[in-house]
């Protein structure tokens, strides 16, 4: 576990709604993509979100980053609350946060070289001659594990998994303290996922990155991760670090997420953990807890009253009515 210092990022009870309206002269409903989750990445550390699709957690990412401006809430990174500032107030900040995308094939613009889709950010960001980008471009190609050779081309004659390492290089170009990775592995080949996730981790000791790494692969999020949180339907419902999530997970949500993980020796297989019906609609969320629908352990109160996200264990917290003393006093 490395060494947690001051918070680089700070999110506070953030909130955020999309207005859909339904036919012609339907009501307009709000989906609640993100529902009030607060937490803190240490500068250093990768912290991640796991989560089934549609839970909030690419939103959150885009809230952090402020491509997206939160409805309540707040997102204070490197000590400054930047939740409400304006696009120009964020200019100077955007080149100390940058962004790694799912799909490498989407993400990079095919009309563009090599050389310019890694130096593009320093357009903006920086006064270096053309020389100079194009010089830091071929070192960054070489430090993400491709060939300077290759600054030359276009994103259409690579792999998938090349076409992510230089949209790495792309983020690195600026020299970032926070990356957030949206499933940066997802639309990779198995075998390509663990050299991408290793060069991560090389990058973030050789540069000091912090990550916020998203993935609902919870193999993938184990091999890189220092601390986890674990959404569901726009809420945090369990936080920890990596060894204790996977020794001890208290909420029932995430017990049945890791009973879904592959395990290579069948000896020490889980009992598989098969949760009933669908995923609730963050338009309209059940009532109390949100899991309560699905939930093998529901009681009538889960029903009634939301629980709290409270810590259990030292940097253990959770949202279930099993682990408050006093709600389990009213249901009995």
């Amino acid at each position: 576990m490395k060494e947690i210092q001051t918070p680089l990022v700070e999110v506070k009870k953030l909130q955020k709604s999309f207005s859909i309206q339904k036919g012609w002269f339907g009501a307009t409903k709000y989906l609640k993509a993100v529902d009030g989750i607060s937490f803190a990445i240490h500068k250093g550390e990768t912290f991640s979100l796991v989560g089934e699709s549609g839970c909030g957690k690419s939103t959150t990412g885009r809230l952090v980053t402020r491509l997206l401006k939160p409805n309540a809430g707040e997102v204070w990174f490197n000590g400054q609350n930047i939740s409400s500032l304006t696009s120009d107030q964020m200019r100077p900040i955007r080149k100390d946060m940058q962004m790694v995308f799912q799909d490498p094939y989407a993400s990079l613009n095919p009309r563009m070289k090599v050389k310019d889709l890694v130096a593009e950010p320093l357009l903006i960001h920086s006064k270096m001659s053309t020389k100079e980008r194009d010089k830091l471009a071929h070192e960054l190609l070489e430090t993400v594990g491709l060939s300077s050779l290759h600054a030359e081309r276009f994103a259409h004659e690579f792999s998938g998994g090349q076409r992510q390492r230089i949209g790495i290089a792309r983020a690195l170009s600026v020299r970032p303290s926070l990356i957030v990775a949206d499933e940066p592995v997802s639309a990779l080949d198995v075998s390509i996922q663990s050299q991408v996730l290793n060069l991560l981790q090389d990058l973030q000791e050789q540069y000091d990155l912090t990550y916020l790494f998203i993935s609902h692969d919870l193999s993938v999020v184990e091999h890189i991760s220092d601390r986890i949180g674990v959404m569901y339907l726009g809420t945090l419902v369990e936080t920890a670090d990596k060894d204790t999530l996977y020794d001890s997970p208290l909420h029932p949500y995430t017990q049945a997420l890791l009973s879904s993980v592959p395990v290579p020796d069948p000896s020490q297989k889980k009992e598989r953990i098969i949760l009933k019906g669908d995923l609730p609609s963050p338009v309209d969320p059940p009532t109390g807890c949100r899991f309560h629908t699905r939930c093998p352990s529901c009681m009538e109160i889960c029903k009634q009253h939301e629980p709290v996200f409270r810590e259990v264990e030292p940097g253990h917290q959770v949202a279930c009515h099993l682990y408050d003393e006093e709600m389990m006093k009213l249901a009995r």
